[in-house]
């Protein structure tokens, strides 16, 4: 592998070399698990052994590439409600009481999930499913549809499973959320859809926290499922095979890599300088890790070498820059390619078109 894993080396004049780590973050100012910067010991020059984790995972991830929720439904939901799957659509449901079945067509996998508890439903890709409630009291819930930046290319939306269910409690501090999201929507107040769409928004970082943090979901006691799976017709009794859901299937890709709290070092430095002169030793010094353990990890963790991963992250906001109007020319400079042509050129190999040819059919 090339010292330079991915993009060539950045033409601006004054910036670091691919060996020189002094524009890498070492203490963030704060974590998005809670996690402080490393403390220097008193009266010795030694540094305390930082913590699990001591930089925020999340914050680049969502500035880059935004989501914007809409609520569409408030209250009682009785009888069946059909949610067809559209493009670029996804959603978030919060049940608060009641119980409820969800069906899904057979070719999901997913079959027909019965909803127990308070919960929430997170679908980050366009899924089929239909609500069966009863027909007299009903059940308790908001919706709201999620557009996720850049659709299918989202970060999230390529590492999230196509279901996230999880019970309320099992989301430590998620309830705060919960409150003031139906305590808005139960009246009409100045602001209350804005409010409630920001308070969707709030509550995927909090769910994303979560899935970021092991220790809470052992604490939690991951393993007990929400829901509990039965035959494709919602009026089946419930059989005792194993749960299709609780925690979801994310031992391998962006959302595992981020888990680790080494490998999230790296990623999290990669998601912030985009354009610096990454190189596998630069990566691997951001982990703490040699550089033959740190290329082992990452592929089994993240399921690709580092320097793929590097050019799919750098292409994917590429394209949200090109959509948005930048020029050609300044995306590769602010990537980090020395020139248009080596953008181009990862383009072709990664995408098979220009970035031209690329921008053009995503116009149509």
């Amino acid at each position: 592998m090339s010292s330079e894993l991915a993009g060539g080396t950045p033409q601006r004049s004054g910036q670091s070399s691919a060996h020189d780590i002094r524009a890498m973050p070492t203490a963030p100012a704060a974590a998005c698990d809670g996690g402080a910067a490393p403390v220097a010991a008193a009266q010795t020059p030694v540094q305390a052994t930082p913590p699990a984790f001591s930089v925020d995972r999340l914050s680049a991830l969502f500035e880059r590439f935004r989501v914007r929720a809409h609520l569409f439904h408030m209250g009682q939901l009785c009888g069946s409600t059909h949610l067809p799957a559209q493009p670029g659509r996804a959603f978030l449901h919060v049940l608060r009481s009641g119980e409820m079945a969800v069906e899904h067509r057979a070719a999901s996998g997913l079959g027909t999930l019965h909803l127990t508890e308070p919960s929430l439903l997170l679908y980050p890709r366009p899924l089929d499913h239909t609500f069966h409630n009863p027909p007299q009291d009903g059940s308790d819930l908001v919706c709201a549809t999620l557009d996720f930046e850049g659709g299918e290319q989202h970060p999230l939306v390529r590492a999230l499973p196509p279901l996230v269910a999880l019970p309320l409690a099992q989301v430590q501090g998620i309830e705060h959320s919960i409150a003031l999201l139906f305590a808005e929507t139960e009246s009409l107040r100045c602001g209350q859809r804005v409010l409630a769409d920001r308070l969707f928004e709030v509550l995927l970082i909090q769910i994303m926290r979560w899935l970021l943090d092991p220790a809470a979901q052992q604490r939690a006691g991951h393993g007990r499922p929400c829901s509990r799976a039965v035959d494709e017709d919602p009026r089946a009794t419930a059989q005792p095979s194993p749960p299709r859901t609780g925690l979801p299937d994310v031992h391998a890709g962006l959302i595992a890599g981020l888990a680790d709290p080494q490998l999230a070092r790296a990623l999290t430095a990669v998601h912030e300088q985009p354009g610096a002169a990454w190189s596998l030793e630069r990566m691997a010094e951001a982990a703490g890790m040699s550089r033959s353990a740190f290329a082992a990890r990452f592929r089994s963790v993240v399921g690709q070498p580092p320097g793929d991963y590097l050019a799919d992250w750098r292409l994917s906001l590429a394209q949200g820059w090109l959509r948005a109007g930048r020029p050609v020319k300044t995306v590769a400079s602010d990537l980090g390619y020395a020139n248009a042509s080596a953008l181009s050129r990862a383009f072709a190999q990664r995408l098979g078109v220009s970035p031209r040819e690329w921008l053009k059919a995503a116009a149509l």
